[in-house]
């Protein structure tokens, strides 16, 4: 029964009425803005464009949980970016150093590459900056993802594209099937009181996640090997 004083969001206006290659041209837009700029305030901006839209436009489908997903590997690749600045240097040389490491000596051959040294402000804010794009640019991806259905997208195709559409529509639902059995295999160690969090529980998930991708894999191969996918045939335009 609906609860008095809260009505329900017609389907209209939810994610899955709109056409999926019009949310792909959005996210692509969004991504083409974020390639275009090293702004950190105009990067968070569409961040946090594509983070309301997906909040307020997706379903309860499987693929649109895969947002937080890129979200995290955003962050994560940010994260790496920076390392690799302070571990391995930057190309922006800088004058303002924050701090020195322990430089490691190489060999002859590896002229022009560092590990360790003095590290500068000026390039960790360089380091900042290209890593916040490239995460933005994995955000749009992620947006992506959550809104557009891969089914409709692939309807929508024309015949000509159909077994080019069928590759594109495997490799976007490749990040939302492992995301949905992340947290089916999560949700099954909280029902037995074990840990769902931490290093060695992101391990034991992280087995059964890459077995069922393998099976998956292969019963895809199957069943599009019975269906006579990828065959020659005369077939007319």
């Amino acid at each position: 029964m609906p609860v008095p004083g809260r009505a329900r969001a017609p389907l209209a206006s939810r994610g899955g009425a709109l056409h999926p290659g019009a949310w792909w041209l959005w996210a692509l837009g969004l991504a083409t803005a974020a390639s275009r700029t090293t702004n950190p305030l105009l990067l968070c901006l569409l961040v946090g464009v594509a983070g309301y839209v997906v909040a307020a436009r997706r379903t309860d489908a499987p693929w649109a949980r895969s947002y937080a997903a890129f979200l995290k590997l955003g962050l994560l690749v940010l994260g790496i970016r920076l390392v690799f600045a302070v571990v391995l240097g930057s190309p922006i040389p800088g004058t303002h150093t924050l701090f020195t490491l322990p430089e490691v000596p190489l060999p002859e051959w590896a002229r022009g590459v560092r590990i360790g040294g003095r590290v500068t402000a000026e390039g960790l804010v360089f380091a900042l900056y290209d890593g916040l794009k490239l995460a933005t640019l994995l955000v749009c991806v992620g947006a992506a993802n959550a809104l557009a259905n891969p089914a409709r997208l692939l309807k929508s195709l024309p015949g000509a594209l159909y077994e080019a559409g069928v590759a594109i529509v495997v490799a976007m639902t490749f990040a939302p099937n492992l995301v949905a059995d992340v947290a089916r295999l999560r949700a099954a160690r909280r029902l037995r009181g074990r840990p769902d969090r931490g290093a060695k529980a992101l391990l034991l998930v992280g087995l059964p996640v890459l077995e069922g991708a393998l099976e998956r894999s292969v019963a895809l191969a199957a069943a599009m090997d019975a269906r006579g996918y990828g065959r020659t045939a005369q077939v007319p335009p």
